[in-house]
């Protein structure tokens, strides 16, 4: 079992920044990827950004250069630091982590971006 925390999110002016963390708890050793997901009213859930146990790391073509995953493994935590915010980034970013046999997803939390 793994358990996923964020938190970090709120509301920020287009062209600010918010740092959002994904802490995890449990069998934290079977995880193979950590990454982010989020999803705005009306809209599927997309693929953000993703961080893999060696390091590697991904991103949607969308955040390229103003988003950036990493993880501090003292502290099994993620973030997602998200730079020169957009108002089309607003929407409920929620944090997932995959083992090999299951998949786990946190709360949710909302980011929003004023024009």
């Amino acid at each position: 079992q793994v358990q996923l925390v964020e938190s970090g999110g709120g509301l920020v002016q287009a062209g600010g920044s918010l740092r959002l963390s994904c802490a995890a708890s449990g069998s934290i050793s079977s995880i193979n990827v950590v990454d982010w997901y989020r999803q705005a009213p009306g809209k599927q859930r997309e693929l953000v950004a993703a961080i893999f146990s060696g390091g590697s790391t991904k991103y949607a073509d969308s955040v390229k250069g103003r988003f950036t995953i990493s993880r501090d493994n003292a502290k099994d935590t993620v973030y997602l630091q998200m730079n020169s915010l957009k108002p089309e980034d607003t929407a409920v970013y929620y944090c997932h982590a995959d083992t090999y046999r299951f998949s786990y997803w946190g709360q949710g939390t909302q980011v929003t971006v004023s024009s």
